[in-house]
């Protein structure tokens, strides 16, 4: 055996080792918590649809950058929310789809989604006589309809936002309980502090998307930091805190469906997915042994390096598993063997025609791989064109589908001209077999 087929065994014993490393113990690796990721349809969870207002966004940027602005400032809440695997696109033109796996709660994530974190403060409203108005209902005060305003540093006069927020954080207040901490920019903190100047020893109402959360009278002049009390939860204060950081979405959203899924019909899903791949598997390894004998066998070792490489690609790569994909694993089981499949005939043919076994291998596989090579060529085209149409009209099962076949399929390419290969000249190196027999080749 030659150094070059030595080097190539060590290398592909290490890459197993390595891969094994990665899945093993497979309870623990892949199927804890943590492990593989699974997407919508097997984890269960929640399935969002919004539609946007784009009559409402600013009139200087375009529909397509409004849309790109909101998605990233959703991403960054659902990312703060927890959620594994979120997915979170624009569907047509001014819709956007989010599923969110393993979500639970999803009175929570509708709020912390849909909602825009618009983060306002307003001053109490007087009447002609300079009376403080009350609402006559409630008997509360009643505040102004819009947001402070003040001289910003350019001179202008500029309405106080959330938009000149440096940051927010939830805290604890030993008396007031969970409270969010806030820090203006230089420009919040110039309009702030003159907002509380003006309105030393009055309440001045804290609104977040017209909602009044408090109106804590100004005992001093504040600039630079403040804080929200409303009798938050941790929970509460939290969400606070992500919308406000995450900003005001430039767009107003509407929920326009929303579905659940069930975690157990994901587990069922999988079962079943499971036993048809095992039982396809065996079919497939009774099949290679029973017609190709010896070399059956050496696909099946290279089957079995597949297995446990493209476990270990789910593993440490984050790519999500749906049930699609699922489908896609097994449709590549099956054609992880026709590289194999091509090889074999073409090494019989050398057998029959006198050739030497090494000869046999080494024409055999020079011969099988332009066609190995251009059906593989045309699968990973039609895969791109399936990822690419799934992510345009938001048929997200396709795109799982077509990412997973083209992972498979690049795999079972390196199988079978790597590992199938260095295992075939280990064999006839090592000079392991000489019956044409046992290679499935009747002389």
């Amino acid at each position: 055996m030659s150094k070059r087929n030595i080097y190539w065994l060590i290398f592909i014993i290490a890459l197993l080792g390595l891969a094994l490393w990665a899945i093993l113990p497979v309870n623990a690796k892949l199927l804890a918590p943590g492990g593989l990721s699974l997407g919508l349809d097997l984890k269960g969870g929640s399935q969002l649809l919004y539609e946007a207002d784009l009559s409402k966004k600013d009139p200087s940027i375009s529909d397509a950058a409004a849309m790109s602005a909101v998605i990233e400032k959703i991403q960054r809440r659902v990312n703060e929310f927890g959620v594994t695997e979120p997915t979170i696109q624009k569907l047509g033109h001014d819709q956007i789809v989010v599923q969110l796996p393993g979500v639970e709660n999803i009175s929570r994530a509708l709020k912390l989604i849909g909602e825009t974190g618009l983060l306002e403060f307003r001053e109490q409203k007087f009447d002609e006589n300079g009376d403080p108005v009350i609402n006559e209902t409630t008997g509360e005060l009643v505040f102004e309809n819009q947001s402070a305003t003040a001289i910003g540093e350019d001179g202008q006069e500029k309405a106080l936002t959330g938009q000149y927020l440096k940051s927010a954080q939830r805290d604890v207040d030993p008396y007031e309980g969970p409270i969010v901490t806030f820090e203006w920019d230089s420009e919040g903190a110039h309009l702030f502090e003159q907002i509380t100047r003006r309105n030393l020893e009055k309440p001045l109402a804290i609104y977040v998307d017209n909602q009044l959360i408090s109106a804590p009278v100004v005992q001093s002049v504040i600039s630079g930091r403040g804080q929200i009390e409303g009798r938050f939860t941790l929970e509460e204060a939290a969400d606070l805190a992500n919308k406000l950081n995450s900003g005001v979405l430039d767009v107003p959203l509407t929920l326009i469906d929303q579905r659940d899924v069930d975690a157990s019909l994901g587990a069922d899903s999988i079962r079943k997915s499971m036993l048809a791949a095992g039982i396809g598997l065996v079919l497939l390894l009774v099949f290679m042994l029973a017609y190709y004998r010896l070399l059956g066998l050496v696909a099946c070792f290279s089957l079995g390096v597949y297995g446990v490489l493209l476990l270990a690609i789910f593993s440490v790569f984050p790519i999500t598993l749906t049930l699609p994909g699922i489908a896609a694993l097994i449709l590549s089981l099956g054609m992880a063997v026709d590289a194999n499949v091509l090889i074999f005939e073409r090494m019989k043919e050398e057998l029959r025609a006198g050739r030497t076994l090494g000869a046999a291998v080494e024409t055999g596989f020079n011969r099988a791989w332009p066609a190995i090579r251009d059906s593989n060529i045309t699968t990973f085209i039609a895969c791109i064109i399936l990822f690419w149409l799934g992510g345009t009209f938001g048929a997200f099962m396709v795109r799982g589908f077509a990412l997973t076949l083209f992972v498979g399929v690049a795999l079972s390419m390196f199988t079978a001209i790597v590992v199938t290969r260095t295992f075939l000249r280990v064999v006839v190196g090592g000079r392991l077999v000489t019956n044409l027999g046992a290679y499935g080749v009747k002389v």
